[in-house]
């Protein structure tokens, strides 16, 4: 497959073409040749897109996609041709499928479900036997299958020794654990951010306390095995403070946020609407700008939609018994650009991948192309036609968004929405 992209912005640090406007010909999923108007001697097929912008391939951290066992939510296939449309080269696929993925079988058995596709699947394996927090999981084994960590979807391990554990053995593989915070006692029956929403609405509160004890616990295991933690989607200005703080101690952990606790607050609770029901809650406007500012100053490393497909028999129902989650890869970069520079965007919706340990490949002549092609500029209304997901379960329903996602190069693939 050959074609030449026109006229497209080059936002890339590491390439020389950084903030230049070229032609970029692609032959066999390799850049073959960058520069302005570049000839077209064998009529290879053109892409001339309206204030074309393109970036190192987006990488999400943390996408649930159902399959297997829950494929009326989503299905791999589906769900990896959302995340091409949505700008994504790639996604951390979680383990919270029935069966739970906690074994090298059920690695490659959803590895295999994405072969062929333009945006690639790496699995993260759970770090405990069917999620359950009692015994640890075949780590090793999913790693040598093909899992980048391992890590219990939004489930807190309270039992601290097994992390302790798991930490240490990680070690001798370089694996990546996963540690969500959230102490169970403290969050006890709560379903919302504890405050004054809570309060008024009269739904039970989980205070920031659950997160930021967790992680002060967390980061002290880690500081006394010395392995490595990725800390998923904090959501509390102290959380912040305790990441940075163990950084400048020199420990090896990494964290994400995610893009509604970026771009939201509990006031959205006020008509009780559950797509605004997520784990951990979205918090204050205090905690939201403490979460922007953590990125911009880097103590935050990655953003993540934390895209998880609720089927509706789940969300509308009372809000203390609907699921928690929201999809979130096709609204993640319109959704951004409202609160945070393009640079600072594309610099955490791509960092992922050296953190698990992923090829992040510059944009340069004679290099694979695995790239997102986008629009930066322009605002829309996302409703509910806009869903490319099998679920519909979304917090971003009539927020206006800027810029959009044109589609990526992967693979020898061109996906365009």
């Amino acid at each position: 497959m050959k074609f030449i992209i026109r006229n497209a912005k080059i936002i890339d640090p590491q390439s020389p073409f950084h903030n230049q406007t070229v032609d970029i010909l692609i032959a066999d999923g390799f850049i073959e040749k960058m520069g302005a108007n570049l000839a077209n001697p064998d009529t290879a097929e053109e892409v001339k897109l309206d204030n074309l912008h393109v970036s190192q391939g987006w990488f999400d951290s943390s996408v649930c996609l159902g399959e297997p066992g829950f494929e009326d939510r989503e299905t791999i296939v589906n769900g990896l041709e959302v995340a091409a449309k949505s700008g994504f080269t790639g996604i951390a696929l979680q383990p919270n499928s029935f069966p739970i993925i906690d074994n090298q079988s059920h690695i490659n058995f959803v590895k295999s479900k994405a072969i062929g596709q333009a945006t690639e699947l790496f699995p993260i394996g759970a770090l405990t036997k069917n999620a359950e927090g009692k015994d640890m999981a075949e780590l090793y084994d999913m790693k040598q299958a093909g899992a980048i960590a391992f890590g219990d979807y939004n489930r807190s391990l309270e039992n601290a020794n097994l992390l302790k554990i798991a930490l240490q053995y990680t070690q001798d593989f370089d694996g990546v654990v996963i540690a969500f915070a959230q102490e169970e006692k403290i969050k006890g029956n709560g379903v919302v951010n504890e405050g004054i929403v809570s309060t008024r609405l009269g739904l039970k509160g989980i205070p920031n306390l659950a997160e930021e004890l967790q992680i002060a616990r967390n980061l002290f295991l880690l500081e006394y095995t010395s392995g490595k933690m990725h800390i998923p989607t904090v959501s509390t200005a102290k959380s912040v403070a305790l990441i940075k703080e163990a950084k400048a101690k020199g420990l090896n952990v990494s964290c994400s946020v995610s893009v509604h606790h970026l771009t939201m607050t509990d006031e959205k609770l006020d008509n009780f609407d559950t797509r605004y029901k997520v784990a951990p809650p979205i918090r204050t406007e205090e905690d939201r700008l403490a979460l922007l500012a953590g990125v911009l100053d880097n103590t935050i490393d990655v953003i993540t939609s934390d895209h998880n497909p609720i089927d509706i028999e789940h969300k509308k129902m009372e809000f203390d018994l609907a699921k928690n989650g929201t999809i979130g890869l096709e609204t993640a970069f319109g959704a951004l650009t409202q609160v945070l520079p393009l640079e600072k965007i594309i610099e955490k919706l791509t960092a992922a991948k050296s953190l698990f340990g992923i090829e992040n490949s510059s944009i340069k002549e004679g290099i694979k192309a695995n790239i997102t092609l986008f629009n930066p500029e322009g605002t829309s209304v996302f409703t509910k036609a806009s869903i490319l997901s099998k679920s519909k379960n979304s917090a971003f329903l009539g927020m206006e968004l800027k810029g959009k996602a044109y589609g990526i190069v992967n693979q020898g693939k061109l996906i365009l929405n």
